[in-house]
């Protein structure tokens, strides 16, 4: 359908009429040829920001998939560079694009990680992931992380109310709730969940300091203000 290495209409039904895990299952073999995957310049705008707060001991990507945060974490780290995900199928592209990366398939709603990285960072996943969920992912993330350690994350500014993007982002979120009442498994995928404002406070109570900068190379809204944040979450020592 968006390309023609990339999957089909039917295969994207298939998927969506899946659960979450399921469907990434089967998606997993053509998932670098459709706009899901993380772009590029997502991920060196990313990779920029963070330079110069490193170099890092041990990294962590959360809600790996493919790899596509490996080519963040491998320049910024010094030591051994993680992935987890409860998908195989994604695991399974993910070894053969990084084999000298360590990939752990689990839940990342229960990581099995204690004290073990200095930077943990993720890419498009959180929209699999309901507000109440939130605070646990973060305990999670807080545990992994070294006292001092840092999560960092890009995080969309929201369409101006009325535009186009908008509307679209508010029918798919519609959308998605209306399949998930009449279908089962659900396939949780929210665009609208996460708002900045909510993100950071359920982070502060996970014992966090956040900050955030600007990933001036994605460019600005018609505002003059940025079109994505990277959220800095350093895990506070007590």
């Amino acid at each position: 359908m968006f390309s023609p290495r990339g999957p089909s209409l039917t295969e994207l039904a298939v998927q969506a009429l899946s659960s979450v895990e399921r469907g990434y299952d089967l998606l997993a073999p053509k998932f670098e040829h459709t706009p899901f995957r993380t772009p590029d310049t997502v991920l060196d705008a990313t990779a920029a920001a963070l330079r110069p707060l490193g170099p890092f001991g041990r990294g962590l990507d959360l809600c790996c998939g493919t790899g596509a945060g490996m080519r963040v974490l491998g320049p910024l780290c010094r030591e051994r560079v993680t992935g987890v995900d409860f998908s195989a199928g994604m695991l399974a592209q993910a070894r053969r694009a990084h084999p000298g990366a360590v990939l752990v398939q689990a839940d990342v709603r229960a990581l099995p990680f204690a004290e073990a990285f200095d930077l943990v960072v993720s890419f498009g996943a959180f929209g699999h992931f309901l507000p109440e969920e939130r605070p646990g992912l973060f305990a999670g993330v807080r545990r992994a992380l070294r006292p001092g350690g840092l999560f960092a994350f890009p995080l969309a500014a929201p369409p101006p109310v009325g535009s186009w993007a908008y509307w679209a982002l508010l029918g798919f979120d519609v959308a998605m709730r209306v399949r998930n009442a009449v279908w089962r498994p659900p396939f949780v995928m929210y665009y609208r969940t996460w708002p900045l404002h909510e993100v950071r406070a359920d982070l502060i109570h996970a014992g966090f300091a956040v900050d955030a900068v600007s990933l001036t190379g994605l460019g600005v809204r018609e505002d003059g203000s940025p079109r994505a944040l990277l959220l800095l979450a350093r895990r506070l020592t007590s």
